[in-house]
């Protein structure tokens, strides 16, 4: 026969590996996962794909502001002349907003993704230094001061988003 006391040591042991939480096994990513992780870390492919996705959301951007603007002859304009009005003026301000947005995406994550591969460092520095390559790029049509502006307000602008958004700890 088996003894009480040990009856009752086994019940309180069982209970306590019931309650210690089980750590699951290390899983090993699959071929596909590194293949699509490497593809994703060529700064040509995230350049480009940055470049579509800024095009993108630049061409909503135009059609929404678009659609804002009022005609100035507005009260000596028919309702159709209003409508197609507001049509082109939504088709250029798309047009225009998606160029600027997609060569924003493209210059910025390239510069961003170029400066962390020769800095092998994932930190906000890369970020402000992308943002001044951006910056200066976009409005260096300026001239050299508003090429130094525009990479000063781009680079703080990069710096508090990610400030905001608390990538880096």
């Amino acid at each position: 026969m088996s003894d009480p006391a040990t009856e009752s040591n086994d019940v309180h042991s069982s209970s306590e590996e019931a309650k210690k939480p089980q750590i699951e096994p290390i899983r090993m990513p699959t071929v596909e996962e590194i293949r699509g992780q490497d593809i994703w870390n060529n700064c040509a492919v995230r350049s480009v794909v940055s470049g579509v996705m800024g095009g993108g959301l630049g061409l909503f951007m135009g059609m929404f502001l678009g659609a804002l603007d009022n005609p100035i002859m507005q009260e000596e304009m028919t309702t159709r002349q209003q409508i197609v009005y507001q049509a082109k003026q939504m088709g250029r301000r798309s047009w225009s907003s998606c160029k600027t947005f997609a060569v924003m995406g493209l210059v910025f994550s390239a510069a961003e993704c170029t400066v962390e591969k020769v800095r092998a460092k994932h930190d906000i520095t890369n970020t402000a230094v992308a943002g001044c390559v951006t910056g200066g790029a976009l409005s260096a049509r300026g001239g050299p001061k508003a090429a130094c502006m525009g990479c000063a307000g781009f680079a703080t602008f990069s710096v508090l988003i990610e400030k905001f958004l608390d990538r880096y700890h």
